[in-house]
């Protein structure tokens, strides 16, 4: 797909790994524009029937490379325009995937790499990995990343970690305890425990799987794309 992307399938589980591990994972250009392609690919195999998301080395991922985008002007107004549309077009959420997602949070999650925690159906986590949000310490509104959070779980430690920015993050150990992620794993077995957790769930009905994630999404967006900005 991408040297910045790569994709991978082990038996009936894909795999999206986020690979600029010098960079923290973040996205740059080829990143992104590889990002739409790669969901889409895995969610029309047939021989996929769970999508694992990870990062390589020792972040997961760490929002956009400003510092790359800035060199590139095209890239910049191209994630500019789908920003102020809200069409991002980043995660299985904002693409419509139907297959279930698990996201291995394998190191730092800050800023944009929210997007994949929050719009996945299931998040586990290596003992090491942290969250954070800097976009107010940078002079950035927290918006879409953090609304989805405060959806998903208590509201007042989401407001907390983007009012506090760069200056406090929020441990794995913590995140488990607020309900963000659902498990954490020594950060050896974490790729082994996605793969193991990824085949249970393809062992069930696809169609009835396929249902059970329409229908606790939708019970979940009732009233997310307005605050967001757009409806699916």
């Amino acid at each position: 797909m991408s040297e910045t992307l790569l994709v991978e399938r082990h038996g009936p589980v894909g795999w999206l790994i986020f690979n600029r591990p010098r960079t923290g994972n973040a996205m740059d250009a080829a990143m992104m524009a590889a990002l739409p392609r790669a969901w889409r690919e895995l969610d029309a195999d047939p021989a996929v029937r769970v999508i694992v998301v990870t990062g390589a080395g020792k972040a997961f991922q760490t929002g956009l490379d400003v510092v790359q985008l800035n060199r590139d002007p095209d890239a910049l107004r191209e994630m500019s325009r789908r920003t102020k549309r809200a069409d991002l077009q980043l995660t299985a959420w904002h693409l419509g995937v139907a297959k279930p997602v698990v996201t291995a949070v394998n190191g730092v999650c800050a800023g944009g790499g929210l997007h994949f925690v929050v719009d996945s159906d299931v998040v586990i986590a290596s003992a090491t990995a942290s969250f954070l949000d800097p976009h107010v310490s940078v002079g950035q509104v927290s918006a879409f990343e953090t609304i989805g959070l405060a959806r998903r779980a208590a509201f007042s430690p989401v407001a907390r970690m983007a009012l506090m920015g760069a200056h406090e993050r929020v441990t794995a150990s913590e995140a488990l305890r607020l309900g963000w992620v659902s498990e954490v794993v020594e950060p050896g077995d974490l790729r082994p425990a996605a793969q193991r957790l990824a085949e249970r769930i393809a062992q069930n009905d696809p169609e009835a799987v396929a249902a059970t994630k329409r229908a606790l999404w939708r019970a979940l967006e009732t009233g997310l794309g307005e605050a967001r900005g757009t409806r699916r």
